[in-house]
């Protein structure tokens, strides 16, 4: 049995650290650089290879609120991705996701995403410290639109809104509150392409990795890949809220 200690990937990563197997430090080394045969630079250049839209309709959907469209939409969603700038200015993108509904309509310019339990990396909150900008795609199962929003984001500490968003008695500490600014929804073709709700032609999920290889493979702790399944398994059935 495992060191009860241990009990999520994140105390393996920690665990690795204090013994020293990560992998050797390969930042210094000089990466390979692709070549192309144009590297398209200015707007001017990008509308001449692809012409502006020809409908209407693509560039004056775009609203500034949540209108009632988007409120259903919201209302259906148990997935929202997010995305945020770091201070190195790498863009991070974060799954949420929760029972549909889950993310609370304020007003028509206010969101508000509960926070749940991770594994305390708090990507997305450190990058709002420096840069307040966010964007959001909703989701839908078995929905090939999807919706877009963006705008500015805050990190709130509030009882109100860990008591509204409370699941199994089990509060929220902190919360995302989005002030939108943008808001329209995408076609379907990106989804229809994926094949995304097709469960037939899904892949055959033998050879996509899992977060234990992915942790074996970068943090390499002393333990095996079943072991480290274990972990993740217990951390997903235990630490949902």
């Amino acid at each position: 049995m495992l060191d009860t200690a241990i009990n999520s990937i994140h105390d393996v990563a920690n665990f690795a650290l204090q013994i020293g197997q990560f992998p050797p430090d390969t930042s210094g080394e000089q990466m390979p650089v692709a070549t192309f045969d144009e590297i398209v630079t200015t707007l001017e250049r990008l509308r001449e290879i692809l012409e502006e839209p020809s409908s209407p309709n693509v560039r004056h959907k775009t609203i500034d609120s949540i209108n009632s469209a988007a409120k259903r939409f919201i209302g259906a969603s148990p997935f929202v991705v997010i995305a945020t700038v770091g201070k190195d200015g790498l863009v991070d993108v974060s799954p949420k996701g929760d029972p549909a509904g889950f993310v609370e309509i304020l007003d028509e310019h206010t969101l508000v995403i509960p926070d749940r339990l991770g594994n305390h990396r708090l990507d997305t909150f450190e990058n709002l410290m420096t840069n307040q900008a966010v964007g959001l795609i909703f989701i839908v199962p078995g929905k090939t639109e999807t919706l877009r929003v963006a705008g500015k984001g805050r990190v709130v500490l509030d009882k109100a809104v860990q008591d509204r968003h409370a699941v199994n008695g089990k509060r929220p500490v902190l919360a995302l509150v989005v002030d939108v600014e943008q808001a329209f929804m995408h076609c379907s073709k990106s989804f229809v392409r994926a094949r995304m709700w097709n469960s037939g032609l899904w892949p055959n999920l033998t050879n996509v990795p899992t977060l234990a290889e992915w942790v074996k493979s970068t943090v390499q702790p002393a333990y095996s890949v079943d072991e480290l399944q274990e972990i993740h398994d217990g951390d997903a059935h235990n630490r949902l809220y």
